[in-house]
């Protein structure tokens, strides 16, 4: 079903140098920004101790803090709302060391007198497992990108392969710009929705590429910028319905989906915008800029249909018994 209909070809080359400065600019923002204010690690990457509490009415924070200070395991703990003005997290950067130490129970004890209550989450992250985490989270995002440059190259050729990594680290630097500039805690499902934006986004360029190589291969015309044009245009409303759908459903979870996914949604609206952006004015215009060959390219095909016309001769010929 063919929801629109495109009587010209637009021409995205042509402004492909407006949206690479652009790019630029947002990608060195995101570098500043990590830089200067860096990632905020949660308990997963960093290691601590959340508590959430949730009350029956409005959450008494202040006379929270005051009873926290009076018990020593919460020193230099931090409360927060956690979604609504009844709930509340507090957050320890320490843990502690023995194991037969509940922390509910000792939230319960020192909370006494502040309202009915429940503890509905404890999570305990000690600081060597949290590094742990966090240098797997890396590792898993390199051996990503390393795995998409094998297989694209494999499928296509290395100058797409290229041109999909660098729109790959694009959106990430981008994401975590944004995170950054946010505020958000870093934990693994913000990391669970960093390796989705890398298949999102690598999704949407192969359908541009595979298109894009349609063309090169079908069309005799060899001027690529025209051919990239014809082909984004083609697969326009694909990427635009794709899109929009994933974007409204991801916004839903990002408003109604509680504070509990709030950094996962987010995270995850920011790669769909950019990923569709950069599989369009990112990945193309670099496979452009690398100089593909159009002519190599056709070359390249005649010399191996010839090859695999002259197997097939002599396999016939193996076959009758001529040799």
């Amino acid at each position: 079903m063919e929801f629109f209909k495109y009587t010209r070809t637009f021409n995205f080359m042509g402004r492909s140098k407006l949206a690479i400065i652009l790019s630029i600019v947002l990608v060195l923002s995101s570098f500043v920004l990590l830089a200067t204010k860096g990632l905020n690690y949660g308990v997963d990457f960093a290691g601590g101790t959340i508590v959430q509490i949730k009350y029956d009415t409005t959450a008494p924070i202040d006379d929270m803090r005051e009873k926290l200070k009076t018990n020593p395991i919460f020193e230099g703990s931090s409360i927060s709302e956690f979604g609504s003005s009844d709930e509340v997290v507090i957050r320890m950067k320490t843990t502690s060391g023995d194991v037969t130490v509940d922390i509910g129970d000792i939230t319960r004890e020192t909370l006494k007198g502040t309202g009915n209550y429940e503890v509905r989450r404890v999570d305990i992250v000690g600081p060597k497992v949290g590094d742990e985490l966090r240098e797997k989270g890396i590792m898993s995002l390199l051996l990503a990108m390393v795995g998409i440059l094998i297989y694209v190259a494999f499928r296509f050729e290395w100058r797409f392969a290229v041109a999909s990594i660098f729109a790959l680290i694009h959106d990430i630097s981008i994401a975590l710009g944004a995170i950054s500039l946010v505020g958000l805690d870093v934990n693994l499902d913000v990391l669970a929705a960093l390796l989705t934006i890398l298949g999102y986004s690598l999704n949407d360029t192969i359908i541009v590429f595979d298109r894009i190589r349609e063309g090169v291969t079908n069309s005799r015309n060899t001027e690529l910028s025209e051919t990239i044009n014809e082909s984004i245009t083609r697969t326009l409303a694909r990427t635009t319905l794709t899109s929009l759908t994933t974007f409204f459903v991801v916004f839903t979870l990002f408003m109604f989906g509680g504070e509990i996914i709030h950094a996962f949604a987010f995270t995850l609206l920011v790669g769909v915008v950019v990923g569709t952006y950069s599989s369009i004015f990112v990945a193309s215009p670099i496979l452009l800029w690398f100089g593909f060959d159009v002519k190599n390219y056709h070359n390249k095909l005649a010399q191996k249909a010839k090859r695999e016309a002259e197997k097939e001769r002599m396999r016939a010929q193996y076959e009758s018994g001529v040799m």
